[in-house]
Order: structure tokens, then sequence, then C-alpha cells
């Protein structure tokens, strides 16, 4: 595995859009109060030319213009890391215009985001062997106050973190329309980890995985490189996390199932499930711990669900591609994650 140097004090950050875009707010008041905080902390600022672009379907430009940025951004030596402006929904079309041999072949560069841009953050690691971090998009750094995981997350991209802890509290509604673009997550949910087969439990893998709506997408596909991947990685065990969007919990069922029957949990060694966006969601007797614990049971792995990952924030940044280490104690999860 291939680690990219941190951002150095005074380093410059890259902003692409290869996913929706900040055209319009609450995400454009949002990117601009975050640039300004990155500018304040003295870093320099790069913005890709689709950063406040909303042309396109589902993302920010055409296809062809979003995957030029994707590739000269990562490629180019004027930043140091880069954040994606937001997630979206057609990013995947984006892929055939990533030139994945340059982006192989160049110097290991950060890249942070989450849902939809899970389609380069597990396609760095995968098939290009390179750690990524799933993480907030960019426009997140505008709250006020910042939250701890956006302060986890920035701590991790300068790489004075390398271990994340659970934060207790999650948002499961955000704040009434006449809250501002800048406001906090509203964090009055007690956090209830499901962990099987006990409360307290340490175990460790290779770390990979993001938004389930996405990965199943590339699932067959010429971009799935996980078998390859895990055989590769076999002797370390992979520790999957998962997180969903659009799914109702009869759709995250059958992706896991798809998963599953295509080879992509061979070697496994445990589970992190974060909280779905269809949080509490029953359907014909199925709710969210079904939907994953029926299937992923007899794999007699760890599996630890509601976690800090994803759609209902606040969010862990994982590095995927690590080696991590996961110890629950009750509500209480800390990943450790090894650059090795």
């Amino acid at each position: 595995m291939r680690y990219p140097e941190f951002l150095p004090q005074g380093g410059t950050i890259g902003f692409v859009a290869p996913s929706f875009g900040c055209n319009i707010d609450p995400y454009k008041t949002a990117f601009l109060a975050a640039l300004d905080r990155f500018e304040r902390l003295g870093y320099g600022i790069d913005l890709g030319p689709n950063c406040f672009e909303g042309s396109g379907v589902g993302i920010s430009n055409t296809p062809e213009k979003c995957g030029a940025e994707l590739t000269e951004y990562y490629c180019s030596d004027r930043s140091e890391v880069l954040i994606s402006c937001g997630g979206g929904e057609l990013m995947c079309e984006t892929l055939d215009h990533v030139d994945f041999d340059r982006v192989a072949s160049a110097r290991p560069k950060w890249y942070m985001g989450y849902s939809d841009n899970t389609n380069f953050t597990f396609l760095l690691t995968t098939l290009c062997d390179v750690a990524s971090i799933y993480g907030p998009c960019a426009a997140s750094f505008g709250m006020e106050p910042i939250h701890p995981a956006l302060q986890d997350a920035l701590d991790v991209l300068r790489g004075k973190k390398h271990t994340v802890k659970s934060y207790g509290y999650w948002e499961r509604e955000k704040q009434g329309e006449d809250a501002p673009p800048t406001a906090p997550y509203l964090t009055n949910e007690k956090l209830e980890l499901h962990s099987y087969p006990r409360k307290n439990m340490t175990f460790s893998g290779r770390l990979i995985g993001g938004c389930l709506d996405c990965l199943v997408n590339l699932l067959g596909t010429c971009y799935d490189g996980v078998r390859e991947f895990s055989e590769r990685y076999q002797d370390d065990g992979i520790l999957w996390f998962l997180e969903s969007c659009d799914l109702n919990v009869m759709g995250i069922r059958r992706a896991i199932w798809q998963m599953q029957h295509a080879g992509w949990l061979e070697h496994v060694s445990g589970f992190l499930i974060g909280r779905p966006l269809c949080y509490g969601q029953e359907l014909l007797g199925l709710d969210q711990y079904r939907a994953v614990l029926d299937l992923l049971a007899p794999y007699h792995v760890p599996i630890v669900m509601d976690v800090d990952i994803g759609h209902l924030p606040p969010q862990m940044p994982l590095i995927c591609g690590s080696f991590a280490t996961v110890t629950v104690r009750g509500n209480h999860l800390t990943v450790d994650m090894d650059l090795k």
C-alpha cells in the first residue's frame, strides 16, 4: 500500500468537483466559508474549474470535463492534497474519463470525500494501491463552530492523527430551514452501538469500503478489482466499512447478497456498518440490523453497527487502505490506523 505525503503547514489544498459542485446554497455559502477557514489556517487554495459548476446531470459538469479535472488535479504538483466539493449521484459516469494509468503512476496524493466519492476513494485503493480518506467533503468545513469530526478529518489529512474515536452523539434530523448554511450538526441522539458477537471486542484488518450504493454499482465492471485486492492482502484480512444513502433496508440486504455472491467478502476479518440514511425503517419485518446481520453472521467475524460513518453525521474519517485495529468497549469505538 502506498501512502501519500500529508498536508504540510502552509501547503496547498486542491478542490475538485467530480460529483456535485457548490453552485447553489446552502453548499455555495458553506464552501466559501470553508475556503475562508482554510486560508485563515495558512493554507493555499487551488480551485478546479468545476467547483462552482452546476451544468451537469447528477454531477457538476459533463463526465468528460469532470474526469479531466480529476485526472489533472490529482496528477498536478500545484497542490499537496485534494478535497472533493461534495457528493452527488452520477460520479460513476466520470470514471470512463479518468486516466487511471496516469493516476496510478503519479506521485500519490491524498484524496478526501465520501458518498458518491466512493467512486474514487475506493478505486484509488483497490486498483492503484494508494490510500485515500473516506471523510467529509469541502463544504462541511464551513460550519461554525466546527465539530470534532471535522477537526479529526483535518488532523488525519495533516498526519497529526491516525486514531479516531466515536463521538457519543449524532444527528438524526438537520436544523430547520431557517438555519444558516454554516450551522453546526444537531447532535442530540445518543450513540448506541450494536456489536456482534460481543459488546467488547478488538479486531483488525486492511480497511476498505465506502457507500454501499456506489460499491455495488462498481461490482462486476471493469473497475472491479476487489477479488485481486483481497487476495493480495489476505494475510491481513479485509476489514469492510459500509454505509448507505438511497438504499432502503431491502436494498441494503440485496447489496450485501450481491457482494457476497461476487466473492467480495472472501478473507473478511470484520465489518463496520455505518448508520444508514433509512435509519429506523422497517419493511415486511426487515430492519436495518437484520438487513445485514442475517447474511454476515455466518462469516463468524466481528460486526459493529450504527458506527459514526456516512450520511447521518458526525463521521469518523477513515484511511481506506490502512491496516486498522478496531476496539469496541460498549458504546465506545476506536479505530487505530497503521500506515503499513
